[in-house]
């Protein structure tokens, strides 16, 4: 058995949030498993029932906005019918000794990605994936302009059933808080305190050794070197103005993050040369998950800085970007009651696998 093929088992530590640790644990990817069906490609079947589609806009609330062009419309934002948050009531909170609660208000749309049913990601044109991350960036700033009670707009996808989509016609989902979300908080918190420490965002410190350093691995207790990683190896796509970088600390096997290559906190001063760049590398990306795992169920989320008074002097150590994270796995009882998430492909292999899937 060669160096490459010994099973690893490591602990990870993520570099932006410190207090996250990944197990990367190979052997456990030899557990028998069975993985849901992946969702099918260009279903017309349910055309007639699907409330996403062309003709049945009746079935779901009006338009907020819409995007069209000379055949119909594109993309169209509406309301989510079963909300999270939503209720228009200025939320005083309660509170009952240690127990302590406050109104659920905040937004709740849906994104109907395409007008094509069963289209997926890297099968849409660069064009249209640049458009309908330009009307994620509107919509968010149309929140945040019309209420300042609003602390941050979550963008994410659920596609297939492994990821939680519940509606096969392809959609994304916005959901606006009066708090930042943990995760998010932790990030930008993480990230202040590295800038605070070393005076440069740690998201930049990332990409920069992705593209230029070498790691060595040592032997805790011997000191011997283990092996050299090239850290050149976890850039999978790379653009004119971003690139996709598979997590050293991946918490998921085939997790990627698409990042702007020159610093810039917030998604909402995003550019349409950004946006179509962007998309470039996006929909490249996909088409290797899809190359290399075929029919990928996966979420993503957009993590941008959030528009909270408490974060105006973050802009130089937060870095906005996109969490791609297929589904191909479940967490197991270790993983909910430990924190810790369990990986079980080496991440230097998934990226490996990745850069060398033959796409368009």
């Amino acid at each position: 058995m060669t160096q490459e093929d010994q099973p690893v088992r490591e602990i990870r530590i993520n570099p932006v949030v410190p207090g996250e640790s990944v197990l990367i644990a190979t052997a456990r990817g030899m557990r028998p498993k069975k993985a849901e069906d992946p969702p099918p490609r260009d279903d017309r079947s349910c055309v007639e029932t699907c409330p996403f589609c062309r003709g049945n806009e009746h079935m779901t609330p009006p338009d907020i906005s819409s995007h069209t062009d000379a055949d119909g419309w594109k993309i169209r934002i509406v309301e989510n019918l079963y909300p999270v948050l939503g209720d228009d009531r200025d939320g005083q909170g309660l509170s009952l000794g240690l127990q302590q609660t406050i109104d659920g208000y905040g937004r709740h749309e849906v994104i109907i990605d395409h007008d094509n049913h069963g289209i997926a990601l890297h099968d849409m044109s660069s064009s249209h994936i640049a458009l309908l991350f330009d009307a994620y960036r509107q919509r968010m700033q149309q929140l945040y302009e019309a209420d300042r009670r609003l602390r941050y707009v979550l963008v994410f996808k659920n596609y297939g059933p492994a990821a939680g989509g519940s509606i096969p016609h392809t959609h994304s989902q916005l959901i606006a808080t009066p708090v930042i979300p943990e995760h998010v908080h932790r990030e930008v918190q993480d990230s202040l305190a590295f800038y605070t420490r070393h005076g440069r965002c740690i998201f930049c410190a990332l990409i920069d050794e992705a593209l230029t350093f070498e790691a060595t691995i040592y032997d805790r207790a011997s000191g011997e070197v283990k092996r050299r990683i090239d850290v050149g190896q976890y850039v999978v796509e790379r653009g004119e103005r971003f690139i996709a970088i598979k997590p050293f600390a991946s918490r998921y096997e085939w997790e990627l993050h698409i990042l702007p290559l020159a610093h810039e906190a917030d998604f909402l001063n995003a550019t349409r040369e950004d946006m179509a760049d962007f998309a470039r590398v996006l929909r490249r990306t996909m088409a290797r998950l899809d190359a290399v795992l075929g029919g990928v169920q996966y979420n993503y989320f957009l993590h941008s800085l959030p528009h909270d008074p408490g974060c105006d002097r973050c802009g130089d150590s937060y870095h906005w970007h996109l969490e791609v994270c297929p589904r191909t796995s479940i967490p197991t009882g270790f993983e909910l009651g430990s924190g810790f998430f369990v990986n079980t492909v080496s991440p230097e292999d998934a990226a490996r696998r990745l850069r060398e899937a033959v796409i368009d």
